[in-house]
C-alpha cells in the first residue's frame, strides 16, 4: 500500500550552510564545502525554519511512496549527516598491516595522495593505490604498521580504504591460513580523537 505523505526532518547545525538545488545538496561548513547528488530518489527536498525555535531544518517529504521511498527518506538524512560531520569535523580511518612471515613494505608517494605496496607474501610486484580526490595518508608515527587516511567525505575516505585492501588480496591459496593484508582497524571522525 502507498502512504499519502510520508515526511522526516533535520535539523541543521550551527555555523552550516546547506543550499538544495534540484535534488542536489550542498553543505558548507568550516572544513570545506561538500555536495550530494539525489535525483535517482524520488523525493522533495526544502529548507524549512522551525515556528517554534527559528532554527532551520532540512525536511524531505516521499509522496504516494512505497515502502522503499518510505525508507530511502531516512536514507537520505543519514547521508546528509554525514556531510555535515565532515565539514565540521572530517573522517580518519587507520589501516594496519598483518603479516604471518614476509613483512609488508609500504612507501607514500606524491605527498599524501597515492601508497606503493612493496613485498607482499614476498612478492616482487609492486602494488601502487592511488587515493580518491580530497583523502591524505600518513604513516603513523606512535604505531607500527598503520596508515591513517584523513579526508571530509565519508565516501572517498572509505573507498580509498577499500581500495587498499582490494590490492592485497591473497591468490591462489587458502584464504583461512593466509590472513595477510592490510585491513582497517579503526574508523571515526577527526575532531572527537583530538
Amino acid at each position: 500500500m502507498k502512504t499519502i505523505l510520508s515526511s522526516d526532518s533535520m535539523d541543521i547545525p550551527d555555523g552550516i550552510k546547506i543550499k538544495v538545488n534540484a535534488k542536489v545538496i550542498e553543505v558548507q561548513g568550516p572544513r570545506g564545502t561538500l555536495s550530494r547528488n539525489f535525483k535517482h530518489l524520488n523525493l522533495d527536498f526544502q529548507l524549512v525554519t522551525d515556528q517554534e525555535t527559528g532554527k532551520k531544518k532540512l525536511k524531505i517529504d516521499a509522496w504516494f511512496g512505497s515502502r522503499k521511498a518510505t525508507a530511502s527518506i531516512r536514507t537520505a538524512l543519514s547521508h546528509v549527516q554525514n556531510l555535515i560531520n565532515g565539514v565540521t569535523s572530517g573522517y580518519r580511518y587507520k589501516m594496519r598491516f598483518v603479516y604471518a612471515h614476509f613483512p609488508i613494505n609500504a612507501s607514500i608517494t606524491g605527498s599524501g595522495t597515492a601508497i606503493e605496496i612493496r613485498n607482499f607474501l614476498g612478492e616482487k610486484k609492486v602494488r601502487k593505490v592511488d587515493m580518491l580526490e580530497g583523502v591524505s595518508i600518513v604513516r603513523s608515527e606512535k604505531v607500527k604498521d598503520e596508515l591513517v587516511l584523513e579526508g571530509n567525505d565519508i565516501e572517498l575516505v572509505s573507498r580509498s580504504c577499500a581500495l587498499i585492501n582490494q590490492k592485497c588480496h591473497v591468490k591462489n591459496k587458502d584464504i583461512r591460513k593466509f590472513l595477510d593484508g592490510i585491513y582497517v582497524s579503526e574508523k571515526g571522525a577527526i575532531a572527537v580523537e583530538e
